[in-house]
């Protein structure tokens, strides 16, 4: 697997020209964790998204 294919986007809303950036869902191919992406500006971060219980989410 090439390094630029271990990540999709599976969901994506907004743009990097309006006041509330860009938030994008992230799946990773090989550990099947999904994550939550936020860019606004200069600015960004990554989370796992998280169950209820605490536990990420995984994707199959």
């Amino acid at each position: 697997m090439k390094q630029d294919d271990r990540f999709e986007v599976v969901y994506r809303q907004g743009s990097s020209l309006n006041e509330l950036g860009t938030i994008q869902v992230l799946v990773d191919k090989e550990t099947g964790v999904t994550y939550l992406f936020v860019k606004s500006g200069y600015a960004g971060g990554l989370t796992p998204l998280l169950e209820a219980d605490g536990k990420p989410i995984i994707t199959k």
